[in-house]
């Protein structure tokens, strides 16, 4: 890794890679976790149970996600370093297939502006979480889908029939919203469940919701 960019970033990735696995995010070590560093970004290598993962086995790549370091990255290094190149504000990505978000995304189902929270995942929750275009793991294609659901503002979406991106201005964020999406996706398939139908939040609700959050340790 570079001398500018410090270890305890390393570790930090790591402990945030073990603690949504042991969250159930992570079945059979899929989902993966990023951090922009100067040189590009590094990533969770391949196929490595988290449990037993350490610094060293982490993957710097280019921006172009040509490894820098030895191992194998992710294989979604594609879908970090598009967002990367096209978000200046993501400093850090997290993907998982945590249970009950990526059972709406296997609906194809956005989640709507339910509950208040929403407007962590970005503009102002007027968007909702949406659920990208269906792509093949690992390719192109997916990476260029998620962009395209992203947007210029949105820092969450679901991938439909696979799980979850979030980005964030720091790792810390990015986890959290992550955590976020599984927690609004379980309340609204409990509403589709119990067959009540959800009152979205308005406009107006959601920018109050939004300015009272600014200063509530909200998500970066």
């Amino acid at each position: 890794m570079p001398k500018s960019f410090d270890s305890s970033d390393l570790d930090a990735l790591i402990a945030a890679a073990r603690a949504l696995d042991a969250a159930g995010f992570m079945p059979q070590k899929s989902g993966n976790l990023s951090l922009r560093t100067p040189r590009g970004f590094v990533i969770t290598p391949s196929g490595l149970p988290y449990a037993a993962m350490t610094a060293a086995e982490l993957v710097e790549c280019a921006p172009d996600g040509t490894p820098l370091t030895n191992g194998r990255p992710s294989s979604e290094w594609r879908l970090h370093a598009a967002i990367y190149r096209a978000r200046a504000d993501a400093q850090a990505v997290v993907h998982t297939h945590s249970p009950r978000a990526t059972a709406l995304s296997c609906a194809r189902r956005p989640i709507p502006s339910l509950h208040y929270m929403i407007t962590l995942a970005g503009a102002g929750g007027r968007l909702g979480i949406p659920c990208a275009q269906h792509a093949t793991f690992g390719t192109e294609a997916l990476a260029q889908a998620c962009i395209a659901a992203l947007g210029a503002e949105l820092r969450a979406t679901l991938l439909a029939n696979h799980g979850v991106v979030a980005l964030g201005a720091t790792l810390t964020g990015a986890v959290a919203l992550a955590r976020e999406a599984e927690n609004l996706a379980g309340q609204y398939l409990d509403l589709l469940a119990a067959r009540l139908d959800p009152v979205l939040l308005d406009a107006q609700e959601l920018a109050e919701a939004a300015a009272q959050l600014k200063d509530y340790g909200r998500p970066a």
